[in-house]
């Protein structure tokens, strides 16, 4: 079982690792972006972790607008490569939108335009794209497509994990 907690900041070192597997073309994260996104209040930061406690993906959401005009954006989800297939990232997927549910409002993420199994994913979880970045991810320069899922409330809580709060 996947269990989703708090992102802490002795995650933070093993988030960079995995970034710099994950997106070696795109200017991978560092520990300072880490930190810098983990201490702002309109942030939430999550962590999956696995029966043995090693983490294995991290999320981060922004929770953005005010209480009248709710927005947020997904920033970054990321799952340890030896991990994926095995519904880690549907579990992040669900414990950021069961967070932005809570407040209302529509959700925007960018995604690489060659990320199949992303978009596949945020599709599956109401995302449509709305537009197209050229030269969105630095230094390779690759598109990103804009995706919305519209505005939901009540989003169900992600079964068999712990979520956040």
């Amino acid at each position: 079982m996947i269990r989703i907690e708090p992102m802490r900041l002795t995650d933070i070192p093993r988030c960079a690792e995995l970034e710099l597997v994950l997106f070696p073309e795109d200017d991978p994260w560092h520990e300072i972006a880490f930190q810098s996104e983990l201490a702002g209040a309109h942030n939430r930061y999550i962590v999956a972790r696995d029966d043995d406690g090693r983490m294995v993906g991290y999320a981060g959401i922004a929770l953005l607008g005010n209480l009248e005009y709710p927005e947020a954006e997904i920033h970054t989800i990321g799952v340890d490569p030896q991990c994926q297939g095995l519904g880690i990232g549907t579990a992040l997927v669900k414990a950021l939108l069961a967070e932005a549910g809570r407040r209302g409002g529509p959700v925007f993420l960018e995604v690489r335009i060659d990320n199949v199994a992303a978009i596949a994913l945020y599709e599956k979880h109401g995302f449509h794209i709305i537009g197209l970045r050229k030269n969105y991810y630095q230094p390779s320069g690759a598109d990103a497509y804009t995706m919305r899922r519209p505005a939901m409330t009540g989003f169900p809580q992600p079964q068999d994990t712990e979520v956040f709060s």
